[in-house]
């Protein structure tokens, strides 16, 4: 059997990492491999800026060569900080939750909408997606305007979850990607609220790991 997946929440909060262990409760399939949600000590409380993202490219790294018993990993914060990093340093295939999850989104809609923590997030997924030559089906960004930590546990997240999801289905997302894995825990009630696909990154950067080791 392969070693287990390694889903590093690269931000310090555990209350994230907390909510991917939840999301990710039913990926854990007889015979198939471990699903192990790591937290980054090294991290910032919460992956808010460019500078944030960078400072953790080389802990990223770091850690993953000190797992060579995983079969693959998955950087678990929308900027996917490290990828091409971390791609270069182990053997073992690694994913990024922001490709991961546009790459779903598209799969199952024409347009997609990214709901984003905070406007200063939106340039740095922009540039993101020009690089994946993916902003012609892109029907909007918009931002919750909170700290990844109220979107992780604020009181009144769910709601303006609920508020930006139906502004970008009527912009014409056919789906919706929650940016950021601290909103994991309200993908199920927020797809029900919408009535379109909801994407929840993480869960599309396993499923494709998924994949690939039950693929052999």
């Amino acid at each position: 059997m392969s070693g287990p997946i390694l889903v590093i929440n690269p931000n310090s909060n555990e209350a994230v990492t907390e909510g991917l262990r939840d999301a990710l409760g039913g990926f854990n399939l007889p015979g198939g491999p471990a699903i192990e949600c790591l937290t980054l000590k090294e991290g910032p409380f919460g992956i808010e800026s460019q500078r944030d993202s960078d400072s953790v490219i080389l802990p990223l790294a770091d850690l993953m060569q000190s797992r060579p018993d995983a079969g693959a990993f998955v950087i678990a914060c929308y900027s996917d900080p490290g990828l091409e990093t971390c791609r270069s340093v182990v053997p073992q295939p690694v994913f990024g939750i922001q490709e991961s999850g546009v790459l779903t989104a598209m799969a199952r809609a024409d347009r997609f909408g990214v709901v984003a923590i905070a406007d200063g997030s939106i340039p740095r997924h922009r540039r993101y997606m020009a690089r994946m030559q993916v902003l012609d089906r892109l029907a909007c960004e918009i931002a919750l305007n909170m700290t990844v930590d109220e979107s992780a546990r604020g009181q009144g997240t769910f709601a303006r979850l609920a508020e930006v999801g139906a502004v970008l289905k009527s912009q014409g997302a056919g789906a919706v990607i929650l940016g950021c894995a601290g909103m994991a825990r309200h993908r199920a009630p927020l797809q029900a609220e919408l009535a379109v696909p909801v994407i929840e990154p993480t869960q599309a950067a396993v499923s494709m790991a998924l994949g690939t080791l039950l693929a052999g």
